[in-house]
């Protein structure tokens, strides 16, 4: 469960850095946050604190993300 919770935080963290680029911030919505989200639920279920903290951290820079493209208001 570690190993595949550090695998979905990985390709949130992907998704991420495609969201950071202009125009492409709906991607935060539909591949980053929904990732980050299954990463979470993962990495609890199977006590892997990397794979909290990295979809904890994508998690938290993909809302901020968010909010200061508009996209959380």
């Amino acid at each position: 469960m570690s190993v595949a919770s550090v695998i979905v935080g990985c390709l949130a963290a992907l998704g991420l850095l495609l969201g950071l680029i202009p125009f492409f911030g709906w991607t935060n919505w539909f591949i980053t946050l929904p990732l980050g989200i299954v990463g979470l639920v993962v990495a609890a279920i199977g006590n892997s604190r990397p794979g909290l903290i990295l979809c904890g951290v994508v998690l938290l820079l993909a809302g901020l993300r968010l909010m200061l493209g508009g996209g959380i208001i």
